[in-house]
Parts: structure tokens; C-alpha cells; sequence
């Protein structure tokens, strides 16, 4: 959910969203001289690895209501640019053959105006390996500021008319070729419980897109538009966090049956969609 992906609930996160990644960084030369003591260095990289009984994104299950194993890494200059890499595998509904999993590449620019910074950027999303017309791109714009040990963030997520958001798949008057647009709006917010590791957090997001299911499931709103929150806490050990958080949307159970199979869970037939708690452990480097 990384660029946002907190599990990528809001991403693809527990808001904790929202999200990650490395594109590529040269490495100095062994006979560069190294930067004097305070000094800014021009490229930082950082990254995680994550384990999650669920990969919610935007509310919904990625991974068939299964362990999902997730990684990224970001490579950020020092004016503000940023590239990176964000990947996770899949299950049921985002299952598109091939390696079964989800391959982001995210880059962007992000400088603070006062006391906000705006990060303005895109996120491709690629399916290794599986069907065709899979792979999409979203630009992003997001604001977020920090208030002693409270932060908070609101974005705008905006998926151009493309192939893999079409609707032609599910609507027999449709036609090879059509697209469908995806809006994405969601605020995220977070909180230090004052002498603990604990930090409390919440998401809430609106999805408006493609009411069907697309040309291989990968419309992001398949359901056309519908709301999706998380509440929950993450408990800080090092480089470990441990993390908990109650994920649901408010698809009704009417909107999920006319997605079926593909809206269900192969364990019980449960919606994929419906309410669950997700927990996860992250280590950063």
C-alpha cells in the first residue's frame, strides 16, 4: 500500500499505504572522495520486506484471503526525485497466470512547501509473465504534513482511460479496444501513543471506475464506485513493526454476487470484499 500501500490498503495499506521501490542507483566510485562529515548525500536508499495474512488493496483481497509475501525499495535524490520497484504475489482475484504476482514500478518528486510536502507522481502496474492487457498506469498527487507525533496524508489517484480498466470483458454491447478511467481519493492519518512504540492509524478511500470486472480482472473499482476504511495500530521493535488493522468496504452483498466467481474466496466462498483483520510484520533497511 512504500508509496502508500500501507499493505497497500490505501494501496494498497494499512494506510500504511500508499507506497515504494528502486529503479536503479549508481553506485560511488571506489576512488570518489567520501563526503565530508554532515554532508548530503546525493542518492538514499531504503526498503522493506513484509509478511500479511491478506494483501488488501483499496479494501479488497489480492491474494484470495491468503499470506501474501511483499518487498519494495526507493531510490531518492537529494532535489527530491524518487524511483523504486514494489512487488507481492497473488491469488484469486489478482491472479493473471504467469508468476502470479504484482510487479509496481513508482517514481515521482516530492519537496516540502511550508510545512506540506507534495509528491506528485505516477505508479505502473505490471503482471509478470501473465495475460495480455493487464498492465495500467496512475498518476498520483498526495499532501501530507506532520504535527508533533501525528501525521496525516490525503492523495488523488487518476487511472486515464486504458485497456486494462475497460469494461468490455463483462458487457457483451462492449468492444475490443474500450477503456474505463479510475479515480481514486483517500486520506490517511497516524498517531504516536506518547511513551510507547505504538502508533495508532487510520485510512478512508473512494474508488469510481469500472463497474465490472475488466479484461482479466484488473479493474482497481470493480464494482463502479465504493468506499473502503481500516483502522488499527503498529507497534515499532527496531527495525521490526508488527501491525494490526480492521480492513472493510461498504460493497454490498448484491454488488459482490454479480462478480462471482471471481468476487469470492476459494477457502469458504466468503466475499473478498467483506470485512476481515489483517495482521503483518515489516522490517525495514
Amino acid at each position: 500500500m512504500t508509496h502508500n500501500r500501507l499493505v497497500r490498503f490505501a494501496r494498497r495499506a494499512a494506510s500504511p499505504l500508499a507506497a515504494a521501490l528502486a529503479l536503479a542507483a549508481a553506485p560511488a566510485m571506489a576512488d570518489e572522495a567520501a563526503p565530508a562529515e554532515g554532508a548530503v548525500k546525493p542518492f538514499t536508499i531504503s526498503g522493506s520486506a513484509a509478511v500479511v495474512s491478506d494483501y488488501r488493496l483499496r479494501g479488497v483481497s489480492q491474494s484470495n484471503k491468503h499470506i501474501a509475501i511483499q518487498a519494495g525499495a526507493t531510490v531518492t535524490h537529494k532535489s527530491g526525485a524518487y524511483a523504486g520497484v514494489w512487488g507481492s504475489n497473488l491469488a484469486g482475484w489478482g491472479t493473471f497466470g504467469g508468476s502470479n504476482t504484482e510487479f509496481d514500478l513508482i517514481g515521482g518528486f516530492a519537496r516540502p512547501i511550508g510545512s506540506v510536502t507534495v509528491d506528485v507522481g505516477l505508479t505502473w502496474y505490471m503482471y509478470p509473465g501473465g495475460a495480455a492487457k493487464t498492465d495500467f498506469a496512475e498518476p498520483f498527487v498526495k499532501l501530507s504534513t506532520v504535527v508533533g507525533p501525528a501525521k496525516a496524508l490525503v492523495g488523488v489517484a487518476y487511472a486515464p482511460k486504458q485497456q486494462a480498466l475497460g469494461n468490455w470483458s463483462n458487457t457483451p454491447q462492449s468492444r475490443e479496444g474500450s477503456g474505463y478511467d479510475n479515480l481514486y481519493l483517500w486520506g490517511d492519518g497516524s498517531v504516536g501513543i506518547p511513551k510507547t512504540p505504538i502508533t495508532a492509524k487510520a485510512h478512508l478511500g473512494y474508488s469510481r471506475g469500472n463497474p465490472g470486472l475488466g479484461p482479466n480482472g484488473t479493474s482497481v473499482a470493480p464494482t463502479g464506485s465504493y468506499w473502503d476504511w481500516m483502522i488499527g495500530a503498529d507497534l515499532a521493535l527496531g527495525k521490526l513493526t508488527l501491525g494490526i488493522a480492521y480492513v472493510d468496504t461498504d460493497i454490498s452483498k448484491a454488488k459482490a454476487a454479480y462478480l462471482q466467481p471471481n468476487f469470492s474466496s476459494t477457502k469458504d466462498g466468503s466475499s473478498i470484499s467483506g470485512s476481515t483483520v489483517v495482521f503483518s510484520g515489516t522490517v525495514a533497511f
